[in-house]
């Protein structure tokens, strides 16, 4: 079959995607080599009819989790923090007194969700003032802001008794780079991180300068559960049945946790840095890819989870929701190829089956069309040279 057919294919399964609900659609599959592919489907800004371009940002959520892991293993490396430690030995008493577990879990067990402290993201109360109707959308929160929806409340379990994800962990995690390194979190990513790898296009919402003009349109489905739990904002706009524009909204909310907003292919293209190893040191990498089983096909590492496709394939990476984007970024390592897609649309609060990133870029019609696209694209290459 020819490379043509394969990226056909591929265009069709991102089409498809759009037909099915997703407002707007960016793709990027790359290797040590480069960004091999891109394709976008859909609008931007469904009000305009503007086509979604490749330069178009989205919001990533919890892949965000991945740039922070990546810089705590990376000062843990450089000996100015123990992995063993816990936040509160780091961020002292004062700061974070009333976060349960904050005394006892470690960073270790921060970065693979078994701390066992309480979610922000599951509070009730922040579900209304964080996502729906009760929000300040002009706010910028700062960044332990989040804490007090999850002061004073019992922990979800012993450390290390469990998993159980938690953006707390992350925003505990974000904070004690700021102090490590007495800087904020956007220079040190830019700084250990994207400078190395030379990438652009991949910003903190709330914390930095970015280019406005080139934000996707954000949108979500308000499904009953959404409608019930969240509930809908007066300034959120009612586009399509069961779909409204949550533009007006900001991610600042999200920081450490799942903060950012990238391109299809500057997050093709940290993937591809961080599994070939210009990151992280061999001893690093292997604690982010010290897998325990989550669920059916799920592991979880630091940062990462390992998820194995029905046709067996397993994929290193990270999934992103958060109000208006969802996100998916997979590393093939049989095929040592990134596979990153994003979605202006958001589905959290929404209940399930609705559409998202994540469903194209698990799919193994999707990953072995991209697999037989880059292995062509070799061959073109190597023949030309």
């Amino acid at each position: 079959m020819s490379q043509r057919c394969h990226e056909r294919t591929l265009n069709r399964l991102i089409h498809d995607a759009i037909q099915s609900g997703s407002p707007g659609l960016s793709v990027a599959i790359a290797n040590k080599e480069g960004v091999l592919w891109t394709g976008v489907a859909g609008l931007a800004d469904l009000g305009k009819g503007s086509a979604v371009q490749t330069d178009h940002l989205f919001g990533i959520g919890s892949i965000t989790k991945t740039f922070v892991a990546v810089v705590i293993l990376q000062l843990a490396a450089e000996g100015r923090l123990s992995l063993q430690a816990t936040a509160m030995d780091i961020l002292g008493t004062d700061a974070i007194a009333a976060v349960p577990n904050a005394a006892q879990a470690t960073l270790a067990q921060l970065l693979n969700h078994t701390a066992g402290v309480p979610s922000w993201e599951d509070d009730p109360l922040w579900i209304r003032e964080g996502r729906g109707a009760q929000q300040d959308v002009a706010r910028c929160w700062s960044p332990a802001a989040t804490l007090r929806y999850i002061e004073q409340t019992p922990p979800t379990n012993a450390p290390g008794e469990q998993y159980a994800y938690a953006n707390t962990h992350y925003t505990l995690l974000g904070l004690v780079i700021e102090k490590v390194c007495a800087s904020d979190l956007v220079a040190e990513i830019h700084q250990r991180i994207l400078s190395p790898l030379q990438v652009s296009d991949i910003y903190l919402e709330g914390f930095q300068a970015l280019p406005t003009a080139r934000l996707a349109k954000r949108y979500h489905y308000s499904s009953a559960d959404f409608i019930r739990d969240a509930g809908i904002h007066r300034s959120f706009p009612e586009v399509s049945k069961g779909l409204v524009d949550v533009s007006a909204s900001n991610l600042s909310v999200e920081w450490a946790a799942g903060g950012m907003v990238a391109t299809a292919s500057a997050l093709a293209r940290f993937s591809v840095g961080l599994h070939t190893g210009k990151l992280l040191d061999p001893t690093s990498m292997g604690l982010m890819q010290r897998w325990f089983p989550v669920i059916d096909r799920v592991h979880a590492g630091c940062g990462l989870f390992q998820v194995e496709t029905k046709q067996g394939r397993k994929l290193l990476g990270h999934t992103g929701g958060v109000l208006g984007y969802s996100a998916s970024m997979q590393w093939s390592e049989a095929d040592q190829l990134a596979l990153v897609v994003l979605s202006n649309v958001g589905s959290m609060h929404s209940g399930a089956g609705v559409p998202n990133a994540t469903g194209i870029a698990t799919c193994d019609e999707f990953i072995n069309a991209a697999r037989e696209y880059a292995a062509q694209s070799q061959g073109i290459a190597s023949a030309q040279s």
